[in-house]
């Protein structure tokens, strides 16, 4: 056959079935590889509609200017954000300060009791684990209102502290006042630490969960004491979790106002008060917005440098 005729008869023939062997593969391959974004649609949908959404109403709220009267407008007054932050600083202060403290009360309390619930319960360690998540199926506003009556004035604690004369030594310390607990920073701080305290104790049993036991009959065998084996095993491998929750019990403990509002007096008014009481009593929406930027920003930034710090990229 010659090159003319060869070329006048075309290509070849394509055996049946060759080409949709060859496209098959490719758009699987094309699902697989989209796979993964589709399932992420729902995530990214849920963030934008109530995450994104309301980040940016409440950003072109907080520099507005007018009266519910007549109206907001847009006009960038920025000067609000100063306003406020020189006005309401000490709320803020005493915002962070309380529940630092509660932070610190939750750890101090919870991590024993997760690390006896990761090595020292066996059977009972869900029964143990039922009773820390328990609080969770009664209202958040019930469970403070509980503590009302648990530091009642007139209550089996208070008078117990009066008796062995703790509220002596605490009224020293200006956290509370003569002989009563409520209405004192003390009744704002114990209420914060008992709310959040299960956010702390999960993530702390997680993570200590989760350390082989071969590593403290190792450092046994090595002639550790049980202190030295704390110390070096056991608490640096939990780190994770300590920072896990101390951020979980740190951060809705800042904005929260339902503790300082039923335990507190107005000397115990914290940001989150501050905040509701501009959008629901004053209606003076641009300070409320803007209060709720700084607050936001200042978690962050604490969060920020406290993550960097604790040298730990696992928060789980």
């Amino acid at each position: 056959m010659s090159a003319a005729t060869a070329q006048a008869a075309g290509p070849p023939p394509t055996a049946p079935g060759t080409g949709t062997a060859q496209a098959a593969p490719r758009r699987t391959a094309g699902r697989r590889r989209l796979t993964p974004y589709l399932l992420l649609l729902a995530g990214v949908a849920w963030l934008l509609v109530f995450f994104v959404a309301p980040m940016v109403y409440q950003a072109s709220t907080s520099v507005q200017t007018g009266s519910l009267d007549k109206g907001f407008k847009v006009t960038w007054h920025v000067a609000t954000y100063w306003d406020a932050l020189r006005e309401y600083w000490p709320h803020f202060l005493r915002s962070l300060l309380y529940s630092g403290i509660a932070t610190a009360a939750c750890l101090a309390i919870g991590y024993p009791l997760a690390y006896m619930i990761a090595f020292r319960a066996g059977r009972w360690r869900n029964v143990v684990l039922v009773l820390v998540i328990a609080p969770f199926f009664t209202s958040f506003l019930i469970r403070t209102l509980a503590w009302e009556t648990i530091l009642a004035d007139q209550g089996p604690v208070v008078r117990f502290l009066n008796r062995v004369h703790v509220l002596d030594a605490t009224a020293w310390l200006h956290v509370t006042q003569g002989d009563r607990v409520l209405a004192t920073p003390l009744a704002v701080v114990c209420g914060l630490t008992y709310n959040f305290l299960p956010f702390m104790i999960l993530p702390l049993y997680t993570s200590l969960e989760r350390i082989d036991g071969k590593l403290h009959e190792a450092a046994g065998d090595l002639y550790a004491t049980p202190f030295t084996t704390f110390r070096k095993v056991t608490f640096p491998l939990s780190l994770p979790g300590v920072v896990a929750g101390t951020l979980l019990t740190f951060i809705p403990a800042s904005g929260d106002y339902i503790n300082a509002e039923l335990l507190g007096s107005t000397n115990q008014k914290m940001i989150g008060n501050v905040i509701q009481s501009q959008f629901l009593r004053v209606l003076d929406y641009p300070t409320a917005a803007a209060l709720s930027f700084i607050l936001m920003a200042a978690i962050l930034a604490i969060v920020t440098v406290y993550i960097r710090r604790a040298g730990t990229e696992e928060l789980v």
